[in-house]
């Protein structure tokens, strides 16, 4: 039955003698034509026909003589017939050879007839001619068989062994029942030579074991099954993919009786979407670092080995150092293009990952790379002219056409051959209209060549990776620029200082996160003191460090005024709020980062050993005893820098002498995934170790105690910069201090110079004495005549001879010019032309002058 429930046409059996008529009628006869036995047997066979074969008389049985209710023998007279049927000499009916078949055969096909219904319409039929034998081997007639054309099963058994599709059945032993020519064109076997045989006894060679069990699978199952499989074709160049669909062929009762499959060549398909599939893994495995040879190497490692046997790329050395590359002028007129090997990745060997330079590679001029280059185009080399493939291949059949090939490719390159390659596609890295070097994607293990879908492919690949290459080139310039900035803003080497030994670290985040804007800095004050400073500016980048710039420029300035350290953070934060256009997104540009910056403070003083310290924001310090043991800072940092409107709280607290302090930014504490608080007590723990703490050994380097810190606070892979700066304090020797009271008096003036004569004698500094005299003898007549009691005078001696006078008084000192005959305003002209340098410092209690002169240690 066809799908509908309906039988397939009937099929009518005659038998015809000797003289061609009809000797026996089949019930098919007369279910198919509407004739009954008795009607027709006896009759000549031509009375059927509507058009004879050649060679038969015209005529036959006129369309009158029959009657709608059928045939009778009376009204039938044999009129354009000779007597006794078919005429001698003439083709039997149908065009039956005389004398019976062919020899060997015993069947004649006669083709496409039409046939008289017994209604009176026509009925086409294709009709087929049995020799029928007697003994002896005498014929004895024909037995023609008649099938309904346009019905199953002739209609079916044509369109099944003409479909393009290769279908097949086999029993349940996968023996070869019936084939079509479609899937003898794919076997390059012959129906009559594959029936009968099991298919993996056939075809040895063939790699389809996939196939063939999914096959034996549905004939023990009976369960139907789809399968894609990837073969090639006997005698085919090109590897095709085959949508397979398997189903059991089960008799009346159900039992499976064959396996029946039909394939189609989905190879067009089935290769368009494996290089969607390699252009996929190249948008997210192309391009995942901000490095240049890492990109590279992710461009050749992502076709192998689904698209190419070896990949190469070549850059120029100055995209390699992440500079602009040279222009297209500048090497097409060099005799030889001098580039770098960024990645090599061979399906044969493992990658490759160079620790050292590139290798250097030249390309003469008249080389295919070099003219990609110059030319700006790609270009394809095959080792023999591109095979097109079966005629089942519409996949590469169409790609091969050279129609879709661009003008010039393919290049038919026998040398290449050589070099034991098939094939060889080489295109230039273009990115933004700069070239950035070459790659070549170089087939070798493979018979097929590539195709021009192949060569849209290559270029794809070469576009999206010259783009990311080009970002990362971008990338390394600035992060080198922002680095390079940033360290010139950074204290080259800190500065010697008595108050205390310091030693800094500084590390700047990974690739993929660029320079930060953390800080430090250690600042010189009056009285022998000393500031120990640390910062952080939010983002990362070039911006993030100029902003670190300007911040540690403000500091310094601020520092230079000796304000006290909540006093410092209430001006730099009033300075970061005023900052013109660091909050706006203008032309373009990236926002300054000032703006929630945080800052540490501190001012520790050698003479009084005691701290004094302010935090915007900041982790606090922190503080390693000499014997070992920490002590917590009792401070609460204040606001970020830029939030305005909040104050900033100091903290004072004594240190004893070889004290350390650690002063340090989030990224060293918060670097390996853990939160800021687990970092800062590992950080702690690294600091109190015996063979590391502040009392360990005074001779041991605090340099050495920096970088074990950041070797093992820090992994390789940072996200954020990081900055340390560790001071152990010194104390001053007493003995090297000496202050007085001084009354309110004119006359006191006379007393302080001798007080101080003595002083310098005392600490064999005589040749000091002169200028140290006439700097304390102004100093102290100005406090006298403009200050409020009480009057202090404090001499220090260091590396430097400083002299302070201190007074109630705010009123600060200006330096100026005094006319010729004015009386005074020449006293700090003097101190400033006989001394280093000279200042104001404001405290609680009013303000000091002071003065420093330099001096060896005696």
């Amino acid at each position: 039955m066809d799908s509908a429930g309906n039988q397939d046409a009937p099929t009518a059996v005659v038998v015809i003698d000797q003289d061609g008529r009809v000797s026996g009628w089949s019930e098919g006869g007369r279910l198919l034509l509407g004739w009954t036995a008795e009607e027709t047997v006896g009759r000549p066979v031509t009375d059927l026909l509507i058009d004879p074969p050649p060679g038969f008389p015209d005529g036959g049985l006129p369309t009158s003589s029959i009657a709608p209710s059928g045939l009778p023998a009376s009204s039938i007279p044999p009129s354009g017939l000779p007597e006794g049927g078919i005429p001698d000499g003439s083709p039997p009916p149908g065009g039956l050879p005389e004398g019976g078949p062919p020899e060997g055969t015993g069947t004649d096909p006669l083709g496409l007839i039409t046939l008289r219904h017994r209604d009176g319409s026509t009925v086409d039929a294709v009709v087929t001619a049995h020799a029928l034998h007697g003994a002896g081997g005498r014929v004895l007639g024909r037995v023609v068989t008649v099938q309904r054309w346009g019905r199953r099963p002739v209609i079916a058994d044509r369109a099944f062994e003409q479909c393009p599709f290769a279908l097949g059945v086999y029993d349940p032993e996968l023996r070869f029942l019936w084939v079509n020519a479609a899937a003898c064109r794919v076997m390059a076997h012959s129906e009559g030579q594959v029936l009968g045989e099991k298919y993996r006894e056939l075809f040895p060679e063939l790699d389809d074991k996939a196939y063939t069990n999914q096959l034996s699978e549905v004939a023990r199952t009976g369960e139907p099954a789809r399968l894609i499989t990837i073969f090639r074709p006997l005698g085919s160049a090109y590897a095709n993919a085959w949508a397979t669909s398997m189903w059991p062929v089960r008799d009346a009762e159900g039992t499976v009786r064959a396996v029946a499959n039909w394939g189609f060549d989905m190879s067009a398909e089935y290769w368009a979407r494996q290089r969607l599939l390699i252009l996929n893994e190249a948008s997210s495995g192309i391009g995942r670092t901000l490095d240049v040879v890492s990109t590279a190497q992710e461009l050749a490692a992502t076709p192998v080995p689904g698209f190419a046997d070896l990949v190469t790329v070549d850059l120029f050395d100055e995209v390699l150092r992440g500079e602009e590359p040279p222009l297209a002028a500048a090497f097409a007129v060099a005799g030889t293009i001098v580039l770098g090997r960024a990645a090599r990745h061979d399906a044969k060997a493992p990658a490759e990952r160079r620790s050292g330079p590139p290798t250097p590679v030249h390309y003469a001029s008249g080389s295919i790379a070099a003219r990609c280059m110059v030319t700006g185009r790609s270009m394809v080399q095959l080792a023999a002219a591109p095979d097109q493939g079966g005629e089942w291949a519409f996949g590469p059949g169409l790609a091969a056409d050279p129609a879709h090939w661009p003008p010039g490719t393919p290049l038919i390159d026998q040398s290449i051959a050589a070099q034991g390659l098939t094939g060889r596609i080489t295109v230039p890295l273009l990115a933004r209209g700069a070239l950035l070097g070459v790659v070549v994607f170089a087939r070798r293990d493979r018979p097929e060549a590539f195709t021009a879908d192949d060569l849209i492919l290559a270029e794809e690949l070469a576009a999206k990776a010259a783009v990311a290459i080009d970002n990362a080139r971008r990338y390394t310039l600035e992060h080198t620029t922002a680095l390079t900035l940033q360290r010139s803003l950074l204290p080259q080497r800190l500065p010697s200082h008595e108050a205390v030994e310091a030693a800094s670290g500084y590390l700047p985040a990974g690739a993929g996160a660029g320079v930060g804007g953390d800080w430090f800095d250690v600042i010189p004050l009056s009285g022998a003191r000393v500031a120990l400073v640390v910062g952080d500016v939010v983002g990362h980048g070039l911006h993030a460090s100029a902003s670190m710039g300007r911040l540690r420029t403000a500091v310094r300035t601020l520092a230079d005024v000796d304000l006290p350290p909540d006093e410092l953070l209430t001006h730099l934060d009033d300075l970061v709020l005023h900052l013109p256009g660091d909050h706006r997104l203008e032309n373009g540009y990236e926002t300054t980062g000032e703006a929630g910056a945080t800052c540490l403070y501190a001012v520790y003083d050698p003479v009084s050993r005691r701290c004094a310290l302010a935090s915007a924001g900041h982790p606090l310090p922190l503080v390693i005893l000499p014997d070992g043991t920490s002590t917590p800072v009792l401070a609460q940092p204040g606001p970020p820098l830029g939030i305005g409107g909040l104050p900033f709280e100091a903290a004072e607290f004594e240190l004893p002498e070889g004290s350390l302090l650690a002063l340090y930014t989030d990224g060293l504490v918060g670097n390996r995934g853990h939160d800021a608080e687990q970092g800062t007590a590992e950080l702690l723990k690294i600091l109190t170790r015996p063979d590391t703490s502040a009392g360990a050994s005074p001779a041991a380097s605090l340099q050495a105690l920096c970088d074990a810190v950041m070797d093992t606070m820090l992994p390789d892979h940072r996200t954020d910069d990081a900055a340390l700066l560790l001071a152990r304090t010194r104390a001053l020797d007493p003995d090297h201090v000496a202050d007085w009271d001084i009354e309110p008096d004119f006359a006191q003036v006379a007393r302080a110079r001798q007080l101080v004569a003595d002083q310098l004698v005392a600490w064999g500094l005589e040749a000091a004495a002169f200028v140290t005299e006439l700097v304390v003898s102004e100093l102290v007549t100005n406090a006298i005549k403009y200050g409020e009691p009480p009057i202090r005078l404090r001499l220090i001696r260091n590396a430097s001879l400083i002299c302070e006078v201190s007074d109630a008084s705010d009123t600060t000192p200006h330096l100026r010019r005094a006319r010729a005959f004015d009386e005074g305003g020449r006293g700090l002209m003097l101190v400033a032309q006989l001394t280093q340098g000279w200042g104001t410092r404001h405290g609680t209690n009013g303000k000091t002058i002071w003065c420093a002169q330099t001096i060896g240690l005696m």
